[in-house]
């Protein structure tokens, strides 16, 4: 069904607002990929604050010409069945959510995506950006990282205490 002129340039809107507030948006081919499975991507996507649109590609080039920050990208690779995964919140996560879809369907592949900074990355380094952990799991080695030494030397100390009143025990028993 043609859209109307009026609708594109709504979905322009949209979409221009999705690229200015993601972080990274992924770019990925889709061919022989069935609506079931789509709509299974977007919900399990959603789950971490995805957004995946099917959009023609003369729309999204539109967005990206109208967009200051984004206007020089090379637009060259945006061809054929795309779809594009949006997120304002993680870098990594639009990535992970369809390295993960690609799992039960590959045929889905990696194009590239657009970086909050206004750059194409390739599709090889948005493959490594999916195999990186989540910013929350970063948190929680970090955290880790930083609470080993801390709990280690606690440890230490509480090791002494012990060793003192074990030692304080058995005098105690000794003069009994």
């Amino acid at each position: 069904m043609a859209l109307t002129k009026q609708k594109k340039n709504e979905v322009v809107e949209e979409v221009a607002k999705l690229l200015d507030a993601s972080k990274l948006t992924v770019v990925a081919n889709y061919p022989g990929t069935s609506v079931k499975s789509i709509q299974a991507l977007r919900k399990s996507a959603k789950e971490n604050g995805t957004i995946v649109k099917v959009v023609k590609n003369r729309l999204v080039i539109k967005a990206v010409e109208g967009n200051d920050r984004l206007k020089n990208i090379d637009t060259s690779a945006i061809k054929g069945q795309l779809l594009y995964a949006f997120n304002d919140q993680d870098e990594v996560a639009p990535a992970q959510a369809l390295a993960a879809f690609a799992k039960s369907e590959p045929q889905i592949t990696f194009v590239g995506a657009i970086s909050g900074d206004g750059q194409f990355v390739s599709a090889d380094d948005v493959k490594a950006l999916a195999s990186l952990p989540g910013k929350d799991q970063l948190r929680a080695q970090l955290v880790g990282t930083i609470a080993a030494p801390l709990s280690g030397f606690v440890n230490v100390l509480s090791g002494n205490i012990r060793g003192v009143l074990n030692v304080l025990n058995a005098r105690s028993e000794a003069i009994k």
